[in-house]
């Protein structure tokens, strides 16, 4: 299994930048009104579990008091995120999945069993902790500073949250205490970016990986369709196509040996027959393996692929392929079927009188992408069937990572895009 670290932008060492005077400014703020906020939703959760035996209210006071849990959540992970610029995906309440109270129920269910809901929750009450914490030392520090000068006032005693005797002698050590404070505020910015870097980051790495999972798995299951979607067009152009003219030939060959004696003209003819529908097969098994797999891709790349591809198109293809070099196979081989598949859909279907094919490389959040569009005038509403073409086209590209994007009102125009990564 491997890990990946995630760098956060400004360092190199992967920890987030400290941006102590927003840090403080936060703490501040939670270490103030942070208490009393999380007091009231403690006294809304007593008040909710003890009116429940009253008509059920105290469950409504309950469903409110999760939304507002929610709510919380969602905002203390984005603050955290905004504060330290980790890419942390919101919370979200959880969809429901088919209609009726029962499953308003399960959705309720989830919500409460949803870890990051919790996990921010935590990360909110330590930090208003640290921050509470880091007013008292503040507020002490300050005084401590004060008083330190007091015996340069002539003052020996100065009100305050704690009131002392200052004589000259005592005055360092109330400095070396306020200077101890100072240190502990600080060092309180920084246990803060630890704790919430820790839990909000691990939410963001936590997300990060199902979607990959999940990606990965979406792949996969279009792999699989693909290639099944595959094996049944191989099987079916041979029990329609190459099979039943191979056995013409055989046919028209065995009647050829029978008249080879007693008429030799006419097997002749046959023979000849034969050898025609021969060519015939060996010409559809070409097109069979072209669709499987395309040597000139390899051979020649992707431009001259689609060259290939547009000239033998039964309508007429005008090609914008602008591409300089290669890239990787997978890549190239996703786009030059998407491509080929949707010109033969376009013949088939469309009664289209022309098509455009756009071929480009396009960057996104720094990553590349093989990006091509098909569009042709036809009647369009292409719509994407289990076992057709556009579902072929749509598994193939899945399978690569990519994603397809179809348009196509009645009456055309259809535009079918496909965006596939170049690298992995």
């Amino acid at each position: 299994m491997t890990s990946t670290l995630r760098s956060f932008p400004g360092t190199a060492t992967g920890r987030p930048p400290l941006k102590l005077g927003f840090t403080l400014l936060h703490l501040a703020v939670l270490g103030t009104f942070g208490i009393i906020g999380l007091s009231l939703l403690l006294t809304w959760l007593a008040v909710g579990i003890g009116l429940i035996p009253l008509l059920g209210l105290g469950l409504v006071l309950l469903v409110g008091l999760l939304f507002t849990l929610f709510a919380v959540a969602r905002s203390e992970i984005l603050r955290v995120s905004g504060l330290y610029g980790i890419d942390a995906v919101p919370l979200n309440w959880p969809q429901r999945r088919g209609p009726g109270f029962g499953e308003y129920l399960r959705t309720l269910g989830r919500a409460v069993a949803d870890g990051r809901m919790w996990a921010a929750i935590g990360s909110l009450v330590l930090s208003c902790i640290i921050g509470t914490i880091m007013l008292g030392v503040l507020q002490w520090s300050v005084h401590f500073a004060i008083i330190s000068f007091a015996p340069l006032t002539n003052v020996e005693t100065v009100a305050g949250p704690l009131s002392l005797h200052t004589p000259a002698a005592q005055a360092p050590w109330l400095m070396l205490l306020a200077i101890a404070g100072a240190g502990i505020v600080v060092s309180s910015a920084f246990l803060h970016r630890s704790i919430s870097v820790g839990i909000i980051g691990s939410l963001a790495r936590e997300t990060e990986l199902t979607e990959r999972v999940r990606s990965t798995t979406v792949q996969r299951e279009g792999a699989v369709r693909a290639a099944e979607v595959e094996r049944t067009r191989i099987e079916r152009d041979l029990h329609d196509g190459v099979q039943p003219r191979l056995v013409s030939v055989a046919m028209t060959l065995g009647l050829a040996h029978q008249q080879i004696d007693a008429n030799p003209e006419q097997a002749k003819e046959l023979v000849a027959e034969a050898h025609a529908s021969t060519k015939s097969a060996i010409t559809e098994l070409r097109q069979l393996t072209r669709g499987i797999y395309a040597s000139v891709l390899d051979d020649r790349g992707l431009d001259a692929a689609l060259s290939a591809v547009a000239g033998r198109s039964h309508i007429p293809v005008q090609l914008d392929v602008q591409l300089e070099g290669r890239y990787p196979r997978v890549a190239e081989a996703a786009v030059y079927f998407a491509i080929a598949e949707a010109l033969t859909n376009a013949a088939k279907h469309s009664r289209a009188q022309r098509c455009q094919v756009t071929v480009r490389v396009r960057e996104n959040a720094g990553a590349q992408f093989l990006w091509a569009k098909v569009e042709d005038n036809g009647v369009g509403a292409a719509v994407i069937t289990p076992g057709g073409g556009l579902d072929g086209i749509n598994n193939r590209v899945v399978a690569a990572g990519g994603t397809l994007d179809l348009h196509s009102p009645a009456g055309g125009p259809t535009t079918v895009e496909v965006s596939v990564p170049c690298a992995y």
